[in-house]
């Protein structure tokens, strides 16, 4: 599927915080279906059981698509929200070191609240976790206060990806 355009990554959140040691430092893509994606790993570091991901990790991706698929639909980065509720589904065993992709599309959407899907699938399609999260939308002022939005999400590095596909 074709990449339209990059999403902004952060300083320091635990998804996609660049400057974040144990981070996953994960990219995200507006794709030409209005949905949001990410090819990324987690580590060792992130385990639960040995070869397993931690479940809290996992769940932290799928929240972290819901927002960013927001972005993607309404092809701007300004609009924040904050999760209500996540329901995760843990379909097989997510491993790390290994290449995964994540899918954030957006169900539902009005000016006070937003529901997405998101998903991470191993390189095949498979899906090995899904949850479905609900959002309140709010000014990015109430969410945090003291810091500013562009200081924190300030990195944009183009680094060629023109299509994520899986088998």
């Amino acid at each position: 599927m074709k990449v339209l355009s990059k999403q902004r990554n952060s300083k320091m959140c635990m998804i996609c915080g660049l400057d974040n040691e144990y981070g996953l430092k994960a990219p995200f893509y507006n794709m030409e279906d209005g949905s949001v994606m990410t090819i990324f790993n987690y580590r060792e570091n992130h385990q639960s059981y040995p070869g397993r991901v931690h479940g809290g990790l996992i769940t932290a991706m799928l929240d972290e698509m819901g927002l960013r698929a927001l972005w993607a639909y309404e092809k701007s980065e300004e609009t924040f929200g904050v999760t209500i509720s996540l329901d995760t589904k843990y379909r097989k065993p997510v491993p790390y070191n290994t290449s995964l992709i994540g899918k954030g599309t957006i169900i539902k959407n009005n000016n006070k609240f937003f529901t997405t899907k998101s998903s991470i699938l191993d390189i095949h399609g498979n899906v090995l976790a899904n949850g479905t999260v609900n959002y309140i939308k709010l000014d990015v002022n109430k969410i945090q206060s003291g810091i500013n939005s562009h200081e924190e999400m300030c990195y944009l590095i183009d680094d060629d990806v023109k299509e994520i596909n899986f088998k």
